[in-house]
């Protein structure tokens, strides 16, 4: 029987299996692609978010730089947000140090702009420095998601697990909207990688956030990755973007394979 609806939480379109966001051939970061078209605004949102609103799943498509992939040194990372017919609807990009970067790794601290076309900030990411290596309670990670800059409007908070990679998806008052539930393994050969968007209580799954098989090429030799970010149409596009920011994460902690240079 189809569920009807969570007690006490919004009734999401819950997710069904799509053929058209399984194994999407990745893109190539063409720079060429058209905008998606500015929707109207709506009421009590903030300005540029009201793009998610017409939106139920995104690409985000790390760029590949260079000096990175020839020197192996880290740089900024740069990305490309595209909906599902391959128009560009934001660019995000990271802003940190050199010192950063070099000496603290995937662990490290960051800020992510994400911008629309004309270069305004719609949101802002925030990740403060944590140790990663600990394997219990007291060192668990989070990220600050604004909306537009200085206004929070969520968190990604991650929970302890012994087995599992588990986040809550939260509202700015803190409150537990959507559980995100990973696999224990998070390495895979020619397959997509699935951390699964679930209802708070887990009993529903509503989405999904998906690490996207690249090649083998471009898997062994860059940390350029491809995530797909699916989510119910009707849901509030500030937790919309909350998710968007969860896949920042999620690559920063499991998938940037730059060369670690401190204990983190």
């Amino acid at each position: 029987m189809e569920p009807n609806g969570i007690p006490g939480q919004t009734n999401y379109c819950f997710y069904g299996e799509d053929p058209t966001f399984e194994n999407q051939p990745p893109h190539s970061g063409d720079f060429r692609s058209t905008w998606m078209p500015a929707p109207p605004e709506l009421p009590n949102c903030p300005p540029g978010v009201e793009y998610l609103s017409q939106i139920d799943q995104l690409i985000i498509h790390q760029q590949t730089e260079l000096l990175e992939v020839i020197t192996g040194y880290e740089t900024n990372n740069k990305y490309e947000i595209k909906n599902s017919m391959g128009q560009r609807v934001y660019f995000a990009a990271e802003e940190n140090s050199c010192c950063n970067r070099y000496f603290c790794g995937s662990a490290r601290s960051f800020a992510i702009v994400i911008t629309d076309n004309r270069g305004q900030e719609i949101i802002r990411l925030l990740r403060p420095l944590r140790c990663t290596c600990c394997l219990t309670p007291c060192c668990l990670q989070k990220l600050e998601v604004q909306s537009p800059p200085g206004i929070i409007i969520g968190y990604v908070i991650q929970n302890w697990h012994p087995f599992l990679q588990k986040f809550s998806i939260q509202n700015e008052r803190h409150e537990n909207v959507l559980r995100i539930v990973g696999p224990c393994l998070t390495c895979s050969c020619c397959s997509d990688i699935n951390f699964m968007v679930k209802s708070v209580d887990e009993m529903f799954e509503v989405g999904r956030i998906s690490k996207q098989w690249s090649g083998l090429v471009n898997e062994m030799c860059t940390d350029a990755d491809i995530f797909g970010v699916q989510f119910p149409m009707n849901l509030d596009v500030k937790i919309k973007a909350v998710m968007l920011g969860a896949c920042f994460l999620i690559d920063f902690m499991f998938f940037e394979y730059s060369k670690d240079y401190s204990s983190f």
